[in-house]
C-alpha cells in the first residue's frame, strides 16, 4: 500500500485513514518509529495481552540465559 500525505508545521506526522485503518491506529495508540536504509517505519506497539498470545520470537533456555548474562557483566567490567 502507498500512500501520500504531509509533514506539519510543527512535525507532526499524518498518515492517511486508509493506513490508520489498516495499522488499527487509533488516538492515543502508541507507535514505534524506526530508521532502515534511510526509511521511516512506523509500527504499533502491542498491547500485553497481544503479546501473552503471540508465539515467541526466539526459544532461549534458562542456561542459555545465564550463559549470556555472565558474559554481558563481564564485558560490562572490561
Amino acid at each position: 500500500m502507498i500512500s501520500e500525505s504531509r509533514v506539519g508545521s510543527k512535525g507532526e506526522l499524518f498518515p492517511s485513514k486508509e493506513i490508520r485503518e489498516k495499522l488499527g491506529l487509533r488516538p492515543h495508540t502508541k507507535v514505534i518509529y524506526r530508521v532502515e536504509d534511510g526509511k521511516l517505519i512506523i509500527e504499533p506497539v502491542p498491547s500485553l495481552e497481544e503479546l501473552i498470545t503471540q508465539q515467541p520470537t526466539i526459544e532461549i533456555t534458562l542456561k542459555d540465559l545465564e550463559d549470556e548474562r555472565r558474559t554481558q557483566s563481564k564485558k560490562a567490567e572490561e
